[in-house]
């Protein structure tokens, strides 16, 4: 029983962190490039941008506000590289929002598929959101994260004609997963993961939907 618990125990923090809220940006844009093979972006850009704009999405969304956290306990700021309490949240949620505007600040003159740039900019602002809700409520930073992947892989499907759906049930699958994973290991309570995957799946979504609507995407 004990090796069970522990197993369960172990596997659920690997999987919190192989799908932490940090890598889902830098997940969005390899499934962009690498997963979306039936599109125009897929075939006529070079492989050496793809590697490169991945590897400049994976340093703005994870390594700067890793390096933001390490400071930030350094400096006592925060008992934990987990955060875990939330009075120590909203801070570090706004400098990695920061980060996120920051990026799609610099993408936004490049010429690449405007849904990496509408996805970047909806990291940031579902982080933000968090950042707000934290101040009263926690919710789980890791659902907003695959809940916002889903929620543009969603979008790209209803509103290009994408036809990305065994992608889109991976993501579901996981979603479950990571979900179990964070309410076995006490992080979150049901109602916190559930109102952290409506959260970014919506946020996202309805980004998408807007920019529809004034010919971004």
């Amino acid at each position: 029983m004990y090796f069970s618990v522990s197993f369960m125990k172990h596997l659920a923090s690997i999987i919190s962190y192989l799908f932490h809220p940090l890598l889902m940006a830098t997940y969005g844009c390899l499934i962009v490039f690498f997963g979306l093979t039936n599109t125009i972006y897929f075939l006529f850009t070079p492989l050496k941008l793809k590697l490169i704009l991945t590897l400049v999405v994976f340093a703005f969304t994870f390594l700067l506000p890793v390096l933001n956290l390490l400071i930030l306990h350094k400096f006592n700021f925060v008992s934990s590289l987990k955060i875990d309490k939330q009075s120590e949240r909203t801070f570090p949620l706004i400098m990695t929002a920061l980060c996120y505007f920051g990026l799609f600040y610099m993408l936004f003159d490049f010429n690449i598929w405007p849904a990496v740039k509408l996805f970047i900019l909806g990291g940031g602002i579902c982080i933000s959101a968090n950042a707000i809700i934290n101040i009263w409520y926690k919710i789980s930073a890791h659902m907003i994260g695959i809940g916002g992947l889903i929620g543009s892989l969603l979008a790209l499907c209803y509103y290009m004609q994408i036809q990305i759906l065994v992608i889109i049930s991976i993501c579901i699958v996981l979603a479950g997963f990571i979900a179990f994973s964070r309410l076995f290991l006490k992080a979150h309570s049901p109602t916190q993961i559930y109102a952290g995957f409506i959260l970014g799946c919506v946020l996202q979504f309805s980004l998408f939907y807007l920019a529809q609507r004034i010919t971004f995407v």
